[in-house]
């Protein structure tokens, strides 16, 4: 996987604990499994634009803030 998607990775899930919220609950709120959402977030999956577009709304955030590749 490349540095740069594991940075966007990392973003969703600082974010979503930032925002004090479950795995589930977010994942809910997206549509789609909290396995997936864990997935994604360890790295296992990358996810989909559809799904990264999906992820910013439910969090609240302009996708640019999870495609941030700035430490």
């Amino acid at each position: 996987m490349e540095k740069e998607t594991k940075k966007i990775l990392e973003n969703i899930r600082k974010i979503r604990i930032e925002k004090k919220l479950s795995l589930f609950n977010l994942a809910t709120d997206v549509g789609i499994s909290h396995s997936h959402l864990y997935y994604i977030e360890s790295m296992r999956v990358s996810p989909s634009i559809d799904v990264l577009v999906r992820i910013a709304k439910s969090l609240n955030v302009p996708l640019g803030e999870l495609i941030d590749l700035s430490d």
